[in-house]
This record gives C-alpha cells, structure tokens and sequence, in this order.
C-alpha cells in the first residue's frame, strides 16, 4: 500500500496520546507536590530526572530488543501490554502518597514503567509508514500528542484547583483507554509493512556504531540533545517561574505554558506537510530560529497575557522542529535498525532531561529566575549550529554485513 493511511496512524497516535498527557501532568504538578517537602529548585529538579534515568539505560535496550523480538503480538506491541497498565496504575496512585518516601516510590515505578514502552509505542510510526509519509504520519501523531499536552494543561489546571489528585487520575484513566484502542486495532503482522524483511537481529553496540559512523545521524542527535536541554528545563520550572517571578498561581503558570501545546496542536499537521513539500532540515532550521527569538522576546516580558501570545507563536516553531526531527533520523536508519535508533533518539532526549532541571535549578538558585529563558535560548543556538552540519538527502548507510550480532 503505497497511500498513507490516515485511519491507522490516527489510532497508532493514542500511544503518544498517552505520553504526552501523563508527562505534562508530571511536569506541570509534580514540581509543586515535591515544593512541599523540599525548598531547593536544584533538589526538586534532580528528582524531576528520574524518569530519564530510567530512559537512559532502558529506552535504548528495548529498542534493540523490539527490532529483535517476534511473538504473536508482534515486535512492539509486547512492551506495551507490559508497560502502558503499569504505568496507568503507579500514575493513579500518587495522590495516595502520605510522605515523600512513597510518593518518591509511586513516581519510580511509573516512570520506570513508562520506559518500557515509550520507544516500541513511537518505533511503530516507521514500521507502518514508509519513508516518503513519515513526516505526514508524525505529524498526525504529534497532533494526538497535543491534544494529551492539551487536557493536561487546560484541563489539568481546572482539575488541581480542584484537588491536587485529579490531574493524575485523568492521566491514569486515559492511559488505560488509549492502551486498549492501541491492543484492538493495531496488530503489527498485519500492519507492518516488509515485516518478515525486518527479522534480522542486531544489539545496542551495533546500533551505537551505526549512528556514529554516520555523520549526519550524530550531528542531528546532538541537535536533538542540545535543543531538548534548552525546552525541558524551562517546561520544568515554568510553573515555579509564574509563582515566583510573575507572582501568579501554580494554575494559571500551567494554563500559560498550555498555549505552547495549543499551537502544536493546530500546526503540527501543516508542519508535516511542510516538512514534506521544503524538506526536514529547512522546515527543523526555520523552527530553531522562530524559537530563538521567542525566547530573546520572552526575557523583557512579565505581562502574562503578552507571554501567552509568545508562547503561542513558539509553539508553532516547536512544532516545526519536533515534528520531522524523528522522521529525519528515522530515514537515516538501515533495515532492521528502526527500535534501535528510536532508542538513541529517546536516549539523547533523556540525556538532556538528565542534565537540563538540575542545571536550570541550580542557576536559578544562583542568580534568580529572572535569566531563565536566556538558558533555553543558549542551547537552541547551541542546536541550531549542530542542525547545520547535517546533510538531506540519500543520508542512509548501509549496515555492516561482518558486524557481530
């Protein structure tokens, strides 16, 4: 089938659903609850990484281990079974925590859980799309990614006024729903295209060796790396920077950073088909530009109602990166290797959710929060010179026939 089809990657898109609902709850809330127990930013975003540690070891094991694997259900679908109902649970039971101990527990498990099949649930868009589709398809997941960031934001923040528990137990809930859709319409021997020539074993090392010797595969890691590093630590300590710095509620912070998962949400298909008519590369450079200057604005602004509307026009910018980035690695892979640069892709991402809230902590700790999106616009610069060193084109490499296996 040479047609994109829409109706698949739409019901695929419910894994990143998922995703993207319960770690915007996590990002946006958690920092709060932990406020609580602990008064050191730095403290609260080296616990705000445990997730990542987690991702580093992990996501790329299981995506060498997915390329590897074949049972009945399939390649990826194994690690979801395991990993979306745990992950549900743990997430559904950290309102019940009584002291820091447990919720620390609570957070572990989850976070380990959500490990488990975070690159399998993504590895699938390649797997059922071929590659002139790819960034259409992404496009389409991302968009049910928004719309998860969306509730979490939005919706979220309605619920924590409500009760401080309420955010977690929508996110649980519809984790739960979105593995069942995903476990009923999406069987991978049925779905996946050349699924018997995907059958070749490989390992990590090798998956390491490939993205290395291709230039072009580690200059865009390192871009992933370096504009995660700048994103991530600001969506961490947004919400402290609103209570703190704008003087606003922990909710109306929440609802503030939602605008940014707004636009994604409205752009991220137009961002696709962008990026399939110019070109990844052009449509990823014009994305960390727009995002620049956003951040170079947002430093002279404490009018919340101004930062909302560049936060907003960021988002569109967000959208343009994020949604063919992966599609642009994802070309670069040989056969067989689809779960393993997933893996390296969600390891270079969790390598920059490792470094960036501590960092960013400990810097706002130093010098206040006034300098915070000066942080985030360095190491956007930071990718855009990385981006520029990576060529489109024929950029896939052949895989090492005498490789070890």
């Amino acid at each position: 089938m040479n047609n994109l089809n829409y109706r698949k990657i739409l019901l695929l898109g419910f894994g990143f659903f998922a995703i993207s609902l319960t770690w915007s709850v996590y990002n946006a809330f958690m920092p709060k609850i932990l406020s609580d127990y602990i008064g050191s930013s730095a403290l609260i975003g080296f616990i705000m990484t445990f997730d990542n540690y987690f991702a580093l070891f992990l996501q790329p094991a299981v995506g060498v281990y997915s390329d590897r694997l074949n049972t009945r259900f399939g390649r990826r679908m194994p690690f979801l079974m395991i990993g979306m109902p745990l992950a549900a649970l743990f997430t559904l039971l950290i309102p019940f925590h009584q002291s820091l101990m447990l919720l620390v527990f609570f957070v572990v498990f989850m976070n380990l859980s959500m490990s488990v099949f975070r690159s399998p649930v993504i590895a699938l868009m390649p797997d059922l799309t071929r590659t002139e589709h790819r960034s259409k398809a992404n496009s389409i997941i991302n968009f049910m990614g928004g719309i998860g960031a969306l509730i979490a934001f939005f919706i979220g923040s309605i619920l924590w006024d409500m009760n401080e528990g309420f955010p977690f137990y929508l996110a649980g809930s519809l984790m739960l729903i979105s593995f069942i859709i995903l476990f009923h319409f999406i069987k991978e021997k049925r779905d996946v295209i050349n699924y018997e020539e995907a059958e070749e074993k490989v390992n990590l090392k090798e998956g390491f060796k490939s993205a290395i010797a291709n230039k072009n595969a580690l200059f865009l890691l390192l871009a992933i790396l370096s504009w995660f590093i700048g994103f991530n630590g600001i969506e961490t300590f947004f919400t402290r920077y609103g209570e703190v710095y704008l003087g606003i509620k922990v909710s109306a912070a929440s609802f503030s950073f939602a605008f940014i998962s707004l636009a994604f949400l409205i752009f991220a298909i137009p961002a696709g088909f962008i990026g399939t008519k110019i070109g990844k590369k052009k449509s990823i450079i014009i994305g960390i530009i727009g995002i620049i200057v956003g951040f170079g604005v947002l430093f002279f602004l404490k009018d919340i109602t101004a930062i909302r509307i560049v936060f907003f026009v960021m988002g569109c910018f967000w959208a343009m990166v994020n949604i063919n980035s992966y599609p642009f690695l994802a070309e670069m892979a040989p056969v067989g290797f689809i779960g393993t640069y997933t893996g390296l892709y969600y390891l270079f991402a969790s390598i920059a959710n490792i470094v960036s809230p501590p960092l960013l902590g400990a810097l706002l700790d130093m010098i206040g929060f006034k300098f915070m999106f000066l942080y985030g616009g360095f190491f956007i610069i930071v990718s855009f010179f990385m981006i520029l060193k990576v060529k489109e084109g024929n950029i896939t490499i052949e895989r090492n026939s005498n490789a070890s296996i």
